[in-house]
C-alpha cells in the first residue's frame, strides 16, 4: 500500500532544502506526495500561515516532511505538532566523519517534551510595561514523555530539570518522569539543566539520551548543536502515536535564503527518521549513510566549509542511496 506523506517546505531554506529531501525519499520508497502550503509568505498572501487544508493534510497523511517557517513559526509548527497529536520531539546531535566538530565524541539524542512548558501559550499583558507566561506542567505529559523514553532508552537516561528553583513544576517533571523509569526497571540519573548545558560542553561523552522540558529541549538540543558542526546536522521527529512531523531543527536561514547553498544534510536526515518511523528501517539506514560518506568524502556547503550548492550535496546523496 502506497503510504501518504505530506510536505510542507515552509520559508527561506525550507523551500531549497525540503525539495532535496523528497527526492531521496522519492528514490527509496513507494510514496504519494501531497505539497502544502504554510509560513509567512502564505500569511502575506491568504492572511493566515497555516491555511486549514495544511493542517487537514498533515493530519491525514502517514508523516510529514516539514521545512521551515520564519516569523509566523509558532503559528505553525505548535499547531502541526498538534494536528498529529505529537508528545515527543526527538533530536539526535552526533558528531560526522569529515566534519570540523568542537567535541568530536559527541552522540547525543534529547526526547524533547512537546506539548506544554512555556510553550503552551499561555502569555498576557497585565499592565503597562508588566507581562507573564505562565508555565504548564501535567502529570500526563510527563508520564507520556517518560513512557517514550523508557521505551527508547531502556539501558537508562538523564533527566534534565531545574526544580530547585521551579520546585512545583519541574518537581512533578522530575518526580513523574523518575517514577515511570522506576516502575520500567529502567536507570535514570538527575540533572540541573544548566549545569548539564556546562556538562555537555565540556564532557559530552559522559551523556546519551537526555530527557528534557520543552523550553530546556529545545535550548540544550541547539547548544549540542554547536559541538557537533551546526544547526544544518540536526534532523528532528515530533512523534505521535499513529503520525509524525519531521523537520530540520535549523530554521529559515534568512541571511543565505536564496542563495542556493543550505546544507540539506538534516533535511534528508530527518527524511531518514521518517522512513524509520514508517518502518522502513532498511531504507532509513540507507539515507543516512549516504549522508555520511557525503559529509565525509564531499562534497559540502559553505557552513562545512566547502563550496557545493544544496543541489550538488543533494546530487551527491540522491548517488549514494
Amino acid at each position: 500500500m502506497t503510504e501518504e506523506i505530506a510536505v510542507v517546505p515552509g520559508d527561506g531554506i525550507g523551500r531549497e532544502v525540503t525539495p532535496v529531501a523528497v527526492d531521496v525519499l522519492d528514490a527509496v520508497g513507494d510514496f504519494e506526495f501531497v505539497h502544502a502550503e504554510a509560513g509567512d509568505a502564505v500569511a502575506d498572501e491568504r492572511g493566515t500561515p497555516l491555511p486549514e487544508e495544511t493542517r487537514e493534510a498533515v493530519e491525514t497523511a502517514d508523516a510529514t516532511l516539514f521545512g521551515a517557517a520564519g516569523e509566523s513559526a509558532a503559528d505553525v509548527i505548535l499547531p502541526l505538532r498538534s494536528a498529529v497529536d505529537s508528545f515527543v520531539n526527538v533530536r539526535p546531535a552526533r558528531t560526522y566523519p569529515g566534519v570540523d566538530a568542537v567535541q568530536p565524541e559527541t552522540d547525543l539524542v534529547f526526547l524533547r517534551e512537546n506539548t506544554e512548558g512555556v510553550y503552551a501559550g499561555h502569555e498576557a499583558e497585565v499592565a503597562d510595561g508588566v507581562t507573564t507566561c505562565t508555565r504548564v506542567v501535567t502529570e500526563d505529559a510527563s508520564r507520556r514523555l517518560a513512557q517514550y523514553a523508557c521505551e527508547y532508552a531502556p539501558a537508562g537516561f538523564t533527566v534534565a530539570h531545574k526544580a530547585n528553583v521551579m520546585r512545583v513544576t519541574d518537581g512533578l517533571f522530575r518526580e513523574t518522569v523518575e517514577d515511570v523509569a522506576a516502575a520500567n526497571g529502567v536507570d535514570t540519573e538527575a540533572a540541573l539543566m544548566d549545569a548539564l548545558a556546562m556538562h555537555l560542553v565540556e564532557r559530552p561523552e559522559q551523556y546519551d539520551v537526555v530527557v528534557c522540558p520543552n523550553l530546556a529541549g529545545d535550548v540544550l538540543s541547539d547548544l549540542a548543536a554547536g559541538l557537533v558542526g551546526g544547526l544544518g546536522l540536526l534532523p528532528s521527529a515530533n512523534v505521535g502515536p499513529e503520525r509524525g512531523v519531521f523537520e530540520p531543527v535549523h530554521g529559515t536561514a534568512p541571511d543565505i535564503a536564496g542563495d542556493g547553498v543550505a546544507n540539506p544534510a538534516a533535511a534528508v536526515l530527518s527524511a531518514a527518521m521518517l522512513l524509520e518511523f514508517l518502518g522502513h528501517d532498511a531504507a532509513g539506514a540507507r539515507v543516512r549513510s549516504a549522508v555520511e560518506d557525503v559529509l565525509e568524502h564531499g562534497p559540502t556547503t559553505p557552513d562545512l566549509g566547502g563550496e557545493a550548492t544544496t543541489r550538488e550535496v543533494g546530487a551527491a546523496i540522491l548517488e549514494g542511496v
